[in-house]
């Protein structure tokens, strides 16, 4: 059973959630109420996800989520919370979040993003695509031996592209198959990560090629061997 730290410091929702996550979903749910609990809760064991609220009375989730990544860079984290400006989802997609739920966010939405965070990758096996190795198993991208820190999320696009390598794909297919939900209007999510993931391979010295068309509609994944 997957085990869940719920970091939210709104009592109502967090026992919403709670018992959303423990009935329906099936997981194991522990809870804190700011960033100290948080802390001693990781220190005793290791989550299989965080779902992580920004605005804590102790600090700022963003801030915590950079010392999560640098501790636990495999651990994915959902970044839950009121605040919808585009520059806190920017933020918090680069300081290693794997996904962003603005308040109020509904039950599906919630279960189906932990869902396909947690989901792994039926491959088992290690691929090299010129300087860049990407192990399945591990869900590590290396890039001339040193690890790149993709996210889980970022990981799931990049594979996802290794899947229909030189097709043209819109972003809102991408959404659907990576996020598995459905795109209304979640272009600039995947615009983020796509240009997150661009800079972390280091694309400027080739070893893989997003193209953007001249049209700005469609993505295409080459590799240089």
């Amino acid at each position: 059973m997957k085990n869940i730290l719920l970091i939210e410091d709104n009592e109502a929702i967090q026992e919403i959630n709670k018992d959303l996550l423990e009935e329906v979903g099936g997981y194991t749910v522990r809870l804190a109420m700011n960033l100290g609990e948080a802390r001693r809760a990781v220190a005793e064991s290791t989550p299989d996800l965080i779902v992580l609220d920004i605005m804590l009375p102790d600090g700022s989730g963003l801030d915590y989520l950079k010392e999560l990544k640098s501790q636990m860079p495999n651990v994915p984290v959902i970044l839950l919370t009121a605040l919808s400006e585009v520059s806190d989802e920017v933020r918090g997609i680069r300081d290693g979040g794997d996904d962003y739920i603005a308040k109020p966010a509904s039950s599906d939405v919630l279960l189906a993003r932990i869902e396909g965070l947690l989901r792994r990758a039926g491959r088992h096996d290690v691929a090299e695509y010129g300087r860049m190795t990407v192990n399945f198993v591990s869900r590590r991208v290396l890039l001339d031996g040193e690890d790149a820190g993709l996210t889980a999320k970022e990981f799931l696009l990049l594979t996802y592209f290794l899947k229909n390598m030189n097709k043209r794909l819109t972003a809102e297919e991408i959404y659907k198959e990576v996020w598995g939900l459905e795109p209304s209007g979640q272009v600039p999510t995947v615009r983020v990560h796509i240009k997150e993931l661009r800079r972390k391979l280091r694309m400027e010295d080739e070893i893989a090629v997003f193209i953007e068309t001249e049209e700005r509609k469609y993505y295409v994944c080459r590799f240089e061997m």
